[in-house]
């Protein structure tokens, strides 16, 4: 508690007005399995991770303004180099899966370089989710894989080592049934994990918090890794900052890309700046209350389809609403979630919107907003013609079916209202070209619709101890690794699930978010003259909190949510039968009127490359 206004009301964790104040001292595990203590130092790996976190809305930081979320992280962190029976057996296992295969793309370009130390010269598929669950499975003696957990994994330098990179497979894109795993040389991987106890295809059956990070593996796309002649990648940018990236570990020599003395700072990087900051204490892209205080508890995705794609019924044809619906009830058990949609014309206003969007030409240029506003603007100002009144809170998707020629170079994104970093509406793409390369609507709406109700991609994030908001770019290019993981933030394709992590940080989300909802509500309802009759309710929503904070504190999550929640419901409850109205906050879709010339600067729109959605991936 931290304004003291709970205790001088006779609260214990119930603060009236006030934050919430979550504390956790999370536990995280690094695995040194194949490496030394002399090709790793502990000492230097430990110094570059961080002491603390606090989570921010990282959407709000668009806007100049940090708004803490009320969850503060420190870190007990466990170091454990695997013994040489462990390490037999782990890769003897390694061995039985691996599967000969011929070089991949970026194996060959690797071999085609003027400075690579070696060549590849031969090459083994192994899958991921198979070696993800045997370590699952078989942990090192004093390894708890419940517990957040990285195994750093080196095969090289042993007898038995080839070549190899990581697969996954078994799950083609449900639309289209393009399987971008067995198809695209892009999604042959080094690292894995995330993936949950119940996971349709690879559930582990127990909760594992675990990832696997394998420098011995590819060289591979993802991360660029398989370029060692050109420190700044000429095809990403053209700054002149190169792409700070991890080279295969037969690279870290004097004479290669990167001297070994390198290496132990590099993995410290990738633990900190990927596993903690990414994936095990990440910060909400997005408020995770969406219409405070008033939190809804039933959710609809409000689609609707402009279809512009002559001939082709794309909403029925391209879209599965029980997957979109049952991946988002996983993530939130708390909300219960529906789909539904409408078609409409992609004809007049909303087609000339959408054209002068591509040209970054504003269609209502008399609204202070920019051109990428466009879309935003023109479906907000309309939402009394598509909202339907489903569910709680509806989350307007608006997707568009065109022909190529008038389609972006995207999938999709979950915007924002342009004024302080509040989710708005989504918009999704779909057409000729983006159905050839193997994407429908399905997938993008569920990761679009993940943004919005508050996660980040797992490429993409804060620091806190730096304050840094950063993404896969420039000295922290690496952060691409993030993507190998089970999570339907990633941009890989590979899985239509959100991962054991986002479930994590969405409940921890929640429960802050449900705590200090309460705490507001309960302020008002201890404002009005009739306070006294809300009183056993504002007794039950503090022991509930109480709870909540313990919960989350012993690592329960789930439980931690459930808590909050019921202490919000308690604040409500006496806010009724104290008649003290709870109204929800409209800021995401709210349009600012028209102004003149002269007024036309006076928003501080904050514009930096904030778009919350998913690019195109070769």
């Amino acid at each position: 508690m931290t304004a003291g206004a709970g205790a001088k009301q006779g609260f214990k964790s119930l603060d009236p007005g006030g934050p919430a104040d979550f504390h956790e001292e999370v536990p995280v595990n690094f695995v040194f399995l194949g490496y030394n203590r002399n090709l790793v130092d502990q000492e230097r790996f430990l110094s570059g991770l961080p002491n603390r976190y606090r989570t921010v809305v990282r959407s709000r930081l668009w806007y100049e303004n940090v708004d803490f979320l009320g969850l503060d992280y420190t870190y007990d962190y466990n170091t454990h180099y695997t013994s040489a029976a462990y390490e037999d057996r782990f890769f003897n296992h390694l061995s039985s899966l691996a599967e000969p295969a011929a070089l991949t793309e970026y194996q060959a370009l690797y071999n085609d370089q003027e400075k690579n130390v070696l060549n590849v010269k031969g090459n083994h598929f192994i899958d991921a989710p198979s070696v993800e669950r045997w370590l699952a499975e078989h942990p090192p003696s004093g390894i708890d894989t419940a517990e957040n957990t990285i195994f750093f994994v080196n095969w090289y330098g042993r007898d038995d080592f080839v070549h190899h990179v990581y697969t996954k497979t078994n799950e083609p894109d449900p639309d289209t049934g393009y399987n971008f795993g067995v198809e695209r040389e892009t999604r042959k991987i080094i690292a894995w994990g995330g993936t949950t106890a119940d996971d349709e295809e690879d559930g582990l059956g127990d909760v594992n918090r675990l990832w696997f990070y394998d420098l011995s593996a590819g060289p591979e796309s993802w991360t660029s890794n398989w370029n060692v002649d050109n420190p700044d990648l000429p095809d990403i940018d053209d700054n002149n900052v190169p792409e700070y990236r991890m080279p295969p570990i037969w690279e870290y020599l004097r004479s290669g890309y990167r001297d070994r003395s390198a290496l132990s700072k590099d993995l410290s990087l990738v633990a900190r700046y990927v596993g903690i900051n990414l994936l095990f204490t990440t910060s909400p892209l997005y408020p995770p209350d969406i219409t405070p205080p008033d939190l809804p508890t039933s959710i609809n995705v409000d689609a609707n389809t402009y279809e512009g794609w002559p001939g082709v019924d794309a909403s029925s044809r391209y879209t599965d609403p029980g997957l979109l619906v049952d991946e988002l009830n996983e993530l939130q058990p708390y909300n219960s979630y529906s789909y539904d949609n409408q078609d409409l014309a992609f004809t007049g206003g909303a087609r000339r919107c959408e054209i002068l969007w591509l040209k970054d030409v504003e269609c209502l240029p008399r609204r202070p907003y920019p051109a990428f506003a466009n879309l935003f603007l023109y479906n907000a100002l309309r939402l009394d013609e598509t909202r339907d009144g489903a569910g709680d809170y509806e989350a307007g998707v608006f997707n568009y079916s065109t022909i190529d020629r008038l389609a972006p170079p995207l999938l999709g994104y979950a915007d924002d209202n342009y004024r302080d970093g509040t989710q708005s509406l989504v918009f999704a793409f779909v057409f000729p070209a983006i159905v050839e390369a193997g994407y429908g609507l399905t997938t993008t709406l569920i990761h679009e619709v993940g943004h919005h109700v508050g996660l980040s991609h797992p490429h993409d994030g804060f620091d806190w101890e730096s304050r840094t908001d950063y993404e896969p770019a420039d000295r922290f290019y690496f952060a691409w690794s993030g993507d190998e993981t089970n999570s339907m933030e990633s941009y890989i394709d590979l899985n239509w699930d959100f991962s054991q992590f986002d479930r994590d940080n969405m409940n921890r989300f929640m429960a802050a978010a449900f705590v200090e909802n309460a705490n507001t509500v309960a302020a008002d309802v201890l404002a009005d003259p009739d306070a006294e009759v809300a009183a056993d309710e504002l007794a039950a929503a503090d022991a509930q909190i109480a709870e909540s904070e313990s919960a989350l504190a012993g690592h329960d999550y789930p439980t931690a949510a459930t808590h909050a929640r019921l202490a919000y419901e308690a604040i409500r409850s006496g806010a009724r039968q104290a008649g003290v109205p709870v109204v929800g906050s409209q800021a995401g879709t709210h349009v600012d009127p028209p102004v003149d010339g002269a007024q036309r600067d006076r928003f501080g729109y904050a514009f930096i490359d904030r778009l919350a959605g998913k690019r195109v991936q070769p």
